[in-house]
């Protein structure tokens, strides 16, 4: 069972005691991310994700690797729209020392000038590289098509400017507005005492003060009409991506949507693999998601395709979103999208990495666990006239945005435009 608590200053705690394991799967999950950020120092809170590392209050950048790598370990860091997240996997002897050196650098990094001047330039390249990655870039090309001057438009690195720009008092102060305890969440997973654990965590982190983080800004997708934009690069194959208004974390209607993006490109079994990939070889890279934010979220379809065939390729996906709405599905591929979610959630809760990401991004945005009795329930309970209904709602073609990374001819681009009704 989770079992969650809370300090007096409001960081939470969630742990999940799982017996015989080696391991112990910890995270530090802040609510900060790419939306919370001003247009001018866009890019702060993956800026202040790499700025960590070089060192905190009591341990120096070299030993704060050395002493989880050095003993089997795995340390890493990402951020998101929503939230960052600093997390390490270690052998169970090794928690104290771990907790220690996470929370440190969280809640505790230097973040001094010459730090920050030098890792400009890194994350400037890491900028560039992922410009130079279609398969990256076209995610850029559609949240900037859907969200426009949004923080959700503008990139979760920033611009090279808007870094550049960037100086140690606007990470200093981004830090301490966001971080503060009670938009975090400390996660643990594995074979724990918890008892011990939590006195731990109070000896470290009680005295962090009570204050409250700002919010972001409201999401807006109002859309009249089908939208799509071009990025010209010469690229090998063109790269697609079709996305449109979702669902936001805590709609009633995920588990719904997680079926849907099953059955229409979720695996190797679904609808976009079989007809664009296996029965026509009109592309290699073909699948189907969903993304879950606060407020809003996003349903897209991808694809990688040969230059020549976008327009065919394009015209076959529409072709399958349009009978998924107006026939709905079988019944065979509706439990078999089922079984192969709920599969692949009791798979993956079985590592204590994936099961600490699970529990506590929950508590981050909902401020609770369901569990996985709870979450097998909520399937049960889904027909699929459920996910023709769903499709009906999302699969609206007024509001397809369509991004393409790669050489568009003019005629392509003319029959792109009819197949979209514009």
């Amino acid at each position: 069972m989770y079992k969650q608590q809370k300090l007096n200053n409001g960081l939470r705690v969630v742990t999940h005691n799982m017996s015989q394991r080696n391991s112990i799967a910890l995270g530090i999950m802040v609510g900060a991310g790419g939306r919370y950020e001003q247009k001018i120092i866009k890019g702060a809170a993956h800026f202040l994700e790499h700025i960590v590392f070089k060192g905190s209050r009591n341990y120096k950048c070299a030993e704060i690797k050395e002493m989880i790598e050095g003993v089997g370990g795995a340390l890493n860091a990402f951020t998101a729209e929503e939230q960052t997240c600093f997390y390490a996997k270690i052998p169970s002897q090794h928690f104290d020392r771990t907790f220690d050196i996470l929370a440190d650098i969280a809640f505790f990094p230097n973040i001094n000038a010459k730090d920050v001047a030098k890792e400009k330039t890194v994350i400037v390249e890491e900028i560039k590289m992922y410009a130079d990655q279609p398969a990256h870039h076209v995610v850029d090309v559609l949240e900037k098509l859907m969200w426009g001057e949004h923080p959700l438009g503008q990139g979760l690195a920033g611009t090279a400017d808007t870094v550049m720009g960037m100086s140690r008092q606007d990470l200093c102060k981004f830090h301490q507005a966001h971080y503060a305890p009670s938009n975090a969440v400390i996660g643990i997973a594995g074979e724990i005492e918890n008892n011990r654990i939590l006195a731990l965590i109070k000896k470290k982190l009680s005295g962090l003060s009570v204050r409250k983080a700002p919010g972001c800004i409201p999401s807006n997708l109002e859309q009249k009409i089908a939208r799509y934009k071009i990025s010209d690069k010469k690229t090998e194959q063109i790269h697609m991506l079709l996305g449109m208004p979702g669902l936001a974390e805590g709609h009633k209607d995920r588990y719904k949507m997680s079926i849907l993006t099953t059955i229409l490109g979720g695996n190797m079994s679904s609808r976009l693999f079989s007809e664009v990939r296996e029965k026509r070889g009109l592309a290699y890279s073909i699948g189907c998601s969903a993304k879950y934010l606060s407020d809003t979220g996003l349903f897209a379809v991808r694809a990688g395709v040969d230059n020549k065939k976008l327009v065919q390729a394009f015209d076959l996906i529409i072709t399958e979103l349009r009978k998924v709405k107006k026939n709905g599905i079988s019944q065979d591929e509706f439990q078999r999208a089922k079984d192969y979610l709920v599969g692949q959630l009791l798979l993956g809760l079985e590592d204590t990495m994936d099961h600490m990401l699970w529990m506590t991004e929950w508590v981050l945005q909902q401020n609770k666990v369901k569990t996985i009795k709870e979450v097998l329930a909520e399937f049960a309970k889904i027909t699929k006239g459920d996910i023709q209904i769903l499709a009906q709602q999302i699969i609206d073609e007024k509001k397809f945005n369509l991004a393409l990374v790669g050489q568009v001819s003019h005629a392509q681009e003319r029959d792109i435009r009819e197949i979209l009704g514009i």
